[in-house]
């Protein structure tokens, strides 16, 4: 039995990578040739972003929206190849209904349609996000039975009703932290990658095989991506790709009962959010910068870290902490 769940989670990584990258030159294509190009966005925290515009100016019109390429396929690869769809309707909804409203975010910034030079405002794209996470909290806790938050190596503490603004704190967060994160190319993708491959190994051994098998589906295609999206990016990810994988993957670990363990595995999105709070904060009541730019990446790249060291010592620590995370999850597991 257990050679018939390897097998389909190999298949499904497989087509998710094969059918990604046999797509990229007809996807990126279009692309071009409608002129799809991300606008730079003109403000940051406090006011202006010039260290952003100095050191990003010449990426100004490359295509996005490449994320629509990573969700499209990962839908396409669970209907096709599993029948059964019990573990993976929620993050499958997620992705999707996530997606389909970056796309309009990413169509926008392209129009210049919208506040701070395009796309939605922001108190908008957190109140869709609000409605997702709703949907999915009232899921999680009505019918599927999820009132008990576990702390790994410790237990399940009873929460009740707490779990649904506890799961749309997580998704909404998660969300966002991944779109901040995503700045550099291909440091996002990469550490999706890494993130998603932790979570498949932990749905794994909790025996989530099918939510296992969509997980690798979801690295397949990121992979593809990323081959395309490492440094000089042919496309970036855009909101799509984004937001609609950092929601996705704050479900997969509601999924998998550990909600206290993706913040450790998704460590560096966690401290790329904490470190624009942090300046943000700094600069409304001791008026100051503490970094040079916000989102932290950004700041390595002021003080004179090129962009390919950031994105891989960044991939690096995210690589360890997913380590760390998987072996908490594993090992902590128990009650």
């Amino acid at each position: 039995m257990e050679t018939a769940y390897l097998n389909n989670i190999f298949l499904l990584s497989t087509f998710s990578f094969v059918a990604a990258m046999a797509a990229t030159p007809f996807w990126s294509g279009i692309l071009y040739k409608y002129r799809l190009g991300k606008r730079l966005r003109t403000t940051g925290v406090g006011g202006g972003a010039p260290v952003f515009r100095k050191l990003h100016a010449a990426k100004a019109g490359t295509p996005t929206m490449g994320g629509l390429l990573i969700w499209v396929t990962v839908a396409l690869a669970t209907l096709l190849f599993n029948s059964d769809r019990g573990e993976t309707w929620l993050p499958l909804f997620t992705l999707v209904s996530v997606g389909v409203i970056g796309v309009v975010d990413d169509y926008l910034n392209i129009r210049g349609i919208g506040p701070s030079g395009g796309g939605i405002r922001v108190w908008h794209k957190i109140v869709a996000q609000l409605g997702i996470g709703a949907v999915g909290a009232w899921w999680f806790y009505e019918k599927l039975g999820y009132t008990s938050l576990h702390v790994p190596a410790v237990g399940d503490f009873t929460i009740g009703w707490l779990y649904i603004p506890l799961f749309i704190i997580a998704m909404v967060a998660t969300t966002n932290a991944v779109n901040i994160t995503d700045g550099l190319d291909g440091l996002a993708a990469g550490l999706l990658a890494i993130s998603f491959t932790a979570f498949g190994a932990l749905s794994y051994v909790n025996e989530l095989y099918l939510l296992a098998a969509f997980c690798g589906s979801v690295v397949g295609a990121l992979l593809a991506f990323l081959w395309f999206n490492i440094h000089p990016a042919r496309f970036f990810m855009g909101d799509t790709g984004s937001m609609a994988l950092g929601a996705t993957l704050a479900v997969v670990a509601a999924l998998n009962d550990a909600l206290l363990i993706l913040p450790i595995i998704g460590f560096v999105f966690a401290a790329e959010t904490l470190s624009v709070i942090v300046q943000l904060l700094s600069k409304k009541f001791l008026g100051r910068k503490i970094f040079r730019s916000t989102p932290i990446h950004h700041h390595f790249e002021a003080i004179g870290w090129p962009e390919t060291k950031v994105t891989m010592r960044f991939w690096i620590i995210g690589a360890v902490c997913a380590v760390v995370g998987l072996v908490a999850g594993v090992v902590g597991g128990g009650s």
